[in-house]
């Protein structure tokens, strides 16, 4: 329990840090890629607004000195390279004053890449282009943008590396302080479960005494309805009071230390046959297709608690004449059982609630049957237990489907 309990701590704390750990490494480079492209976009718009049209002319000086908060030295700095096209994206000119890595053929190659795209502005390897489209033709400018680009892959390796080793020591430092945390809650629990222990001892004595006692003035009172009342009650209490005691032991570190490999082919067999005959009289049909040579690892008497339960389950709440069907199978490295009965259902939307403790959805019903309300709880936390799961579903409220995979 200890164990479990601490598992979810800390999965919910990492899970609740890791995502503000996500949105802020998000956040940040997300920011910086805005604010970086948004220059870039500025700086290649005032550029290509500046761009001479006239081969013969000199090139002018770029105009980055003109950009507000720009540096002085960037005029200097700033290399790019300008494709003018006619309207049907033939390249006419290739204007490389300002860049000596790229030759003419790489910079048509390059236009004629951006066009294909149908993209206004973009990246295309080092570069941040720009299309302008005029009456005039097309005219595509690429910004060298080689120096943002590793400042940006570097921003995000960092602040990767720093939110992974911030993950790292926060998972250590709460596994170091979880058990310190869950101490109140697992008291409380503890007390629940010792409550529950010491109130089971207590009353299997006035219970025994009640029965017994009920056994007598029935020897001598034949056939009396309120003697006969006070044995049912009297047996439904000690059932209760076991499942109880037994379902509060689920809850401890080990509650099957004697776990062992047998065969769950042959145990479901056994556990099945008594309840095959119970629905024939009861006037149900009851079928079955257990796979043969299933072996399973764990509490085999669990097991067969588990499995009746469920057919137990499905015999006292299916409708008169019904169907009744256990099916046990392997799917890949899993053990699925299902246990379906038609039935009558006028709300399916609340089934999952029929795991939990004392929950009934007919209470007349159910108290007619002799359930306890928490046979279902032990069905969920006997598959918890081996590493599985226990769900309920029904598509139209005429069949119940009880579902354990482990």
């Amino acid at each position: 329990m200890l164990k479990k309990v601490q598992r979810r701590f800390v999965l919910a704390a990492m899970a609740a840090f890791g995502t503000v750990m996500l949105l802020i490494i998000v956040g940040i480079n997300a920011a910086n890629y805005y604010r970086t492209t948004s220059t870039q976009d500025y700086l290649a718009g005032e550029l290509l607004s500046h761009e001479r049209t006239d081969p013969a002319q000199p090139a002018p000086p770029p105009p980055v000195g003109e950009i507000p908060g720009s540096n002085p030295e960037a005029a200097f700095m700033t290399r790019f390279f300008t494709v003018h096209c006619d309207k049907d994206g033939t390249v006419k000119e290739v204007l490389r004053d300002y860049i000596s890595s790229v030759d003419e053929e790489t910079a048509k190659a390059y236009a004629q890449t951006v066009l294909s795209r149908g993209r206004e502005k973009g990246y295309y390897k080092d570069y941040r282009y720009l299309v302008n489209q005029s009456d005039k033709g097309i005219s595509i400018l690429f910004l060298n943008a080689a120096i943002q680009l590793q400042s940006m892959k570097s921003l995000l390796f960092v602040s990767l590396a720093i939110g992974i080793f911030s993950l790292l020591l926060v998972f250590l430092l709460i596994i170091l302080f979880s058990r310190r945390a869950i101490r109140p809650y697992l008291k409380n629990i503890e007390q629940q479960k010792r409550f529950i222990t010491d109130a089971g001892h207590e009353l299997k004595t006035p219970i025994t005494s009640i029965a017994t006692s009920a056994d007598i003035a029935a020897m001598e009172h034949e056939g009396d309805e309120w003697i006969e009342n006070i044995r049912r009650q009297a047996a439904r209490l000690t059932k209760l009071v076991g499942d109880m005691v037994a379902l509060t032991r689920m809850d401890e570190e080990t509650p099957f230390p004697e776990k062992s490999r047998f065969s769950l082919s042959e145990a479901a067999w056994e556990i099945a046959e008594p309840f095959a005959h119970l629905a024939k009289a009861k006037g149900k049909h009851y079928s079955q297709h257990i796979e043969e040579d299933l072996t399973f690892f764990g509490d085999r008497d669990a097991i067969q608690r588990m499995i009746s339960i469920l057919l137990d389950n499905a015999i006292k709440y299916s409708d008169d004449g019904g169907e009744i069907r256990l099916q046990i199978y392997r799917r890949r490295s899993k053990v699925c059982m299902e246990v379906t009965n038609t039935c009558s259902l006028q709300d399916v939307s609340n089934l999952d609630r029929l795991f939990d403790r004392f929950y009934r959805l007919d209470e007349s019903r159910s108290t007619a049957t002799g359930g306890t309300g928490i046979g279902l709880s032990m069905v969920r936390a006997i598959a918890e237990t081996h590493g599985g799961k226990a769900t309920v579903q029904s598509e139209d409220g005429s069949k119940i489907c009880f579902r354990v995979v482990m």
